[in-house]
């Protein structure tokens, strides 16, 4: 092992290691500002282009619907071609899309690139696999933390900016440019990653599956528990999909038409999952190569509780505040912001916590606070001093971001070559939180609510309590044949 890979990790140097993930991280970063450049700017939007409120719901709904399958799509990507190429052309198609959306003069149009640059939203999957080829375990959960948490701030960031640029850019046509702005950013940054990377250390391998079309898992129980893990996907989709319908946007034939298509898709999915797999029916797996899929399944379902509950409290705190405690929009917005904006350092803090003490016991300390914490939620109304309401969720929300640092400490060790399609299906199944969430959102009171996150957290935690901590080593075969030992500790 070099002295590289041994050193401290020096955060604000930007050499080595490091220097690639402050490179990955502002990828990351910029992802999400092309992902959410719409959202701060719906108000001017609706004006200039004269769109009804259903029509502003439906954009809202339609940016996180193709994000779902893209973190799939991305994870079978970035671990066979690379994160540096995979990440380049990612935010050189997002930048083209903001062109193609700022640009557009119908609502149609308006609709199918904000469709499109759902797609934007994967890219988070891509650095996982970067920062897991770069930085040793030891260290991995705190880079991962800081990846994620440093580049989630782009959606704030994009919330901040964003109305500034399209005030000085002009009132009509402002927000057009705004977001074209955005998009020429995101391309001429496509060129510096693919320049200024590498997708791992000199002396280094970057594994590959050993086959394409679907996750390799290494036991008879394993492929079908993977078939089972990949049906919430397509029903979060399903509900998307209701959702567009019940505003009139979409007939109950067209709908009919798309649950098919989604069925269609699911059993060819299956069927390139046997493909994949097929081998394991006739002979095991040796021992050496094998790696638990349980942990896959224990993950995501910890990264619903977690991110999935982020998606869906950012989404209606503000009005929760602005519902209860008679306030303004802009007072109760302001509130509302820790919530989001803790994950700039308790992201991070969540990985290095891993790394330092232990990654299923930091994971399980996190899923009983985080029960705890929506159970307090769940008992705010208009008698509490705002104060405490305040402090409540902002303690709740500290749960929240440190989760989701610790899952993603542990995504990495689980199998190198796979790391890209593990951190697509667990980051995928966040978003299946948020859609979940906010569906049962709109049938039970928030108070309700908040209850069925606790619950969740506590079904996440049983969960966790069954997983194995990652340790010793892990298996991969060099391109010559020879077998490599990775370690984990």
């Amino acid at each position: 092992m070099s002295f590289e890979q041994t050193a401290p990790l020096k955060l604000f140097c930007f050499t080595g290691r490091v220097r690639v993930l402050h490179f990955t991280w502002f990828a990351f970063f910029l992802s999400f500002v092309v992902w959410f450049n719409h959202a701060p700017l719906l108000a001017s939007m609706r004006e200039a282009m004269d769109l009804s409120d259903q029509q502003v719901k439906t954009l809202l709904i339609l940016n996180v619907a193709l994000t779902i399958p893209a973190r799939i799509v991305v994870g079978i990507l970035v671990d066979r071609f690379g994160p540096r190429i995979t990440y380049s052309a990612l935010l050189a198609i997002g930048g083209w899309l903001c062109f193609f959306f700022a640009f557009a003069q119908s609502f149609q149009t308006l609709a199918l690139a904000r469709f499109l640059l759902g797609f934007v939203g994967a890219g988070f999957v891509i650095g996982i696999r970067m920062i897991a080829e770069w930085f040793p375990a030891r260290q991995v959960g705190f880079a991962q933390g800081v990846y994620a948490g440093w580049g989630n701030f782009g959606s704030a960031a994009a919330a901040l900016i964003l109305p500034i640029l399209a005030l000085l850019f002009g009132e009509d046509n402002g927000w057009r440019y705004a977001v074209g702005l955005t998009g020429a950013i995101a391309l001429g940054y496509a060129l510096v990653y693919f320049l200024g990377v590498r997708d791992m250390p000199e002396g280094s391998t970057y594994f590959k599956p050993n086959k394409h079309g679907g996750l390799e898992v290494t036991s008879r129980g394993d492929f079908f528990v993977y078939l089972l893990l990949n049906i919430p996907l397509y029903l979060a989709l399903a509900l998307i999909t209701g959702k567009l319908t019940e505003l009139g946007l979409l007939s109950a034939a067209a709908a009919k038409v798309i649950h098919l298509v989604l069925t269609g898709i699911f059993v060819y999915q299956s069927y390139g999952i046997y493909r994949v797999n097929a081998k394991i029916f006739g002979q095991p797996v040796p021992k050496i190569f094998r790696y638990k899929f349980k942990q896959v399944a224990i993950l995501s379902l910890a990264y619903l509780a977690t991110f999935g509950s982020e998606l869906a409290v950012v989404s209606m705190l503000p009005l929760f505040f602005a519902e209860t405690f008679k306030l303004s929009q802009v007072a109760a917005g302001m509130l509302a912001a820790p919530f989001a904006l803790v994950v700039l350092f308790m992201r991070p803090l969540g990985g290095w916590v891993s790394d330092r003490f232990g990654r299923k016991r930091t994971l399980m300390g996190v899923m009983i606070g985080l029960c705890c914490g929506y159970l307090l939620m769940s008992q705010i109304d208009a008698t509490w001093p705002l104060w405490l309401a305040v402090a409540a969720i902002s303690a709740c929300a500290l749960f929240v971001h440190l989760g989701t640092g610790a899952v993603f400490a542990i995504v990495p060790l689980i199998q190198r070559r796979l790391t890209g399609q593990i951190a697509g299906l667990v980051g995928a199944y966040g978003n299946v939180g948020g859609v979940a969430f906010l569906t049962v959102l709109s049938i039970v009171s928030t108070q309700e609510f908040f209850l069925v996150i606790a619950g969740t957290a506590g079904l996440a935690l049983t969960a966790v309590v069954l997983m194995d901590e990652p340790k010793s080593r892990m298996a991969e075969v060099l391109p010559d044949g020879t077998v490599q030992m990775i370690d984990l500790s």
